[in-house]
């Protein structure tokens, strides 16, 4: 055995030791709350929840309540909680008591650096003030004409690929092709992040042009999720070793007993991380530059300028701007502003991506709501367009006609579609919280306690884990009605007639958007979804009036039909079920037609 092979063990059997040790010490203050049975000896209901566990985890909370207590790994217990009080006392009133993993903090400063999701107390605090007014409306006005040329792009790739097939296929007049739009999506998220928060022309949609620095990018959510599974050894490593041993540590870990395949995507990740890192400073370093210059902040030298006159008014050039004009002790540091760059590119790629994705899903299932939303865009194109400068001089000009951000925010059923699919598949549907002290839980809808009495109020120990659930507060029938679970985006219409969604006999959720708790509450609540509504209302607005959608319905070469599955995995992510796919690959395939008059 090397040396370099007998500190791997060392370090990996120091870090089991610690993790069975406060695992065992639980067990004296076990939470007195009923659950459901443990699935599995050591594994608990871990992955019987939460890895593709959809239905599951609105089961549990429909059986149980709003607290509910979980078996998971080594016999440790988390309290799952959906309840509206128990979620406004722990992410608003008592914030500070519910604080994030030390896992989720570590393995976030390791990617991120000093951003939003790896900080806590005075410096969190210090961020999210300098953060806040970055995305204020006014902001998003200015960034939309951004947004809009990107999902025109979009657009205009899925238009020609629907023409190009149908030529290749000889099928010029079949009414639709079926083409998997999830790459394109992704495509169209981070290019609309990388020049909305960044200003750089990133080019993700022109295929083959991408650069190191897009393609790190695109890969980073995918290896994050590989890569899990070594999270809870994570703080350990951090807390007792250098930045250099830590990098060492990924070099030597050649053990015969580990996955070969989970040291490998450790690998590949601090290699895209380390790309990240060196782009987003080469990126900082020409936004401080031109604003010592007192100039726009421009693209990468490499790029050319396609933000039609909105260079420099990215969220990036914004807030370096900001920060300079600050006080000194409000003023972040470069490694903070850093952080927040890298922050911003992954928390609105994935998420957003699979928003927009889910709300074609639906559309495509509903054909009838599409044709609303269609007409209703129309219309609206129609009385209000404002025409794109770019394409003047085109025989077309409603082609490219691009509606004001007052009138794409407000028009009332694309409102309607977008916050109800938000609401029913949140793109993150669990997070976690630790106590930082021994507290108590207070709750709107009593529960049962472990020997079977009614309690409202749940006691927690010190360092007790806990699942915000997030999909099962928006599934919520006391709350959200006996149609929870039901896609009704007409339920946000009458909200003009008095009635709110989300508000039962007075009692409703804290969340920041539309009282559900997609987006969260409280000061850790998601800054950018102002970004992310608008990104999405615009990609929706611009391909439903060109483009229309369906499920595959064509069987494949073997006689099956494509059958679409959302696999819950962190993320919610589209997969085709087999025999006609492995269930396994990211794919949205969809029937598109182009639109007749």
């Amino acid at each position: 055995m090397t040396l370099a092979q007998l500190i791997g063990y060392s370090v990996l059997t120091f870090a089991a030791w610690k993790l069975v040790r406060r695992h065992a010490s639980r067990k004296a203050n076990a939470l007195d709350v009923a659950g459901p049975d443990k699935q599995h000896w050591w594994k608990g209901n871990m992955e019987w929840m939460f890895v593709d566990g959809f239905q599951r985890c609105l089961d549990v909370a429909a059986e149980f309540g709003g607290a509910v207590r979980i078996p998971v790994l080594f016999g440790e217990e988390w309290l799952y909680v959906s309840d509206p009080r128990a979620l406004h006392h722990i992410l608003v009133k008592e914030q500070h008591t519910f604080e994030e993993n030390d896992s989720f903090l570590s393995c976030n400063k390791l990617i991120f650096g000093d951003g939003l999701i790896s900080t806590l107390g005075e410096q969190h605090r210090r961020q999210r003030k300098m953060l806040n007014p970055v995305f204020s409306t006014a902001n998003m006005r200015e960034l939309l004409p951004v947004i809009q040329t990107i999902s025109h792009q979009l657009k205009s790739i899925l238009v020609s690929n629907l023409s190009s097939r149908s030529e290749d296929d000889h099928a010029r007049c079949r009414e639709s092709v079926e083409i998997d739009v999830l790459p394109w999506l992704s495509r169209s998220s981070l290019d609309c992040i990388c020049e909305g928060v960044l200003g750089y022309h990133s080019a993700a949609l022109e295929t083959g042009n991408e650069d190191e620095y897009t393609n790190a990018l695109r890969m980073l959510g995918p290896f994050i999720a590989k890569t899990l599974i070594v999270r809870p050894i994570i703080p350990i490593v951090m807390r007792n070793c250098s930045l250099y041993w830590r990098k060492k540590m990924l070099d030597w870990l050649t053990i015969s007993w580990l996955p070969t395949q989970i040291m490998r995507n450790l690998r590949e990740l601090r290699q895209i991380v380390e790309i990240m890192d060196s782009a987003s400073r080469a990126i900082f370093q020409e936004k401080k530059a031109a604003l010592q210059l007192q100039l726009p902040s421009p693209p990468l030298s490499q790029a050319h300028d396609t933000l039609g006159g909105t260079a420099g008014k990215d969220m990036m050039s914004i807030m370096v701007r900001a920060n300079a004009s600050s006080s000194e002790a409000d003023r972040l540091s470069d490694s903070e502003l850093l952080g927040q760059m890298n922050v911003m590119i992954f928390a609105g790629l994935e998420t957003t991506t699979a928003a927009v994705a889910r709300a074609l899903y639906m559309l495509a299932k509903h054909p009838h709501i599409q044709e609303q939303l269609r007409i209703e865009i129309c219309g609206a194109m129609a009385a209000y367009q404002v025409p794109d400068p770019d394409h003047s001089h085109a025989k077309d000009e409603s082609a490219s006609a691009r509606l004001s951000y007052d009138v794409l925010m407000n028009l009332p059923l694309l409102n309607a579609v977008v916050r109800e699919t938000l609401r029913l598949y949140p793109s993150l549907p669990v997070l976690t919280r630790r106590t930082t002290r021994s507290a108590s839980v207070p709750l709107h809808f009593p529960v049962r306690s472990a020997s079977g009495e009614e309690i409202d109020v749940i006691h927690v120990a010190k360092n007790q884990r806990l699942v915000i659930s997030i999909l099962a507060a928006n599934h919520n029938q006391a709350v959200w009605g006996e149609d929870a679970s039901e896609w009704k985006p007409d339920r946000w219409l009458k909200s003009s007639q008095g009635v709110s969604p989300g508000d039962k006999d007075g009692v409703k959720y804290p969340g920041i958007y539309s009282s559900m708790m997609t987006f969260l509450a409280g000061n850790r609540s998601c800054i950018g979804f102002k970004f992310a509504e608008m990104e999405i209302k615009d990609v929706l607005a611009t391909l439903l009036p060109a483009i229309h959608f369906a499920l595959p319905s064509e069987p494949d070469d073997n006689g099956n039909v494509k059958e679409i599955h959302w696999k819950m995995t962190g993320f919610h992510i589209p997969v085709v079920k087999a025999p006609a796919g492995d269930g396994e690959t990211p794919h949205l395939p969809l029937s598109m037609r182009l639109v007749r008059e």
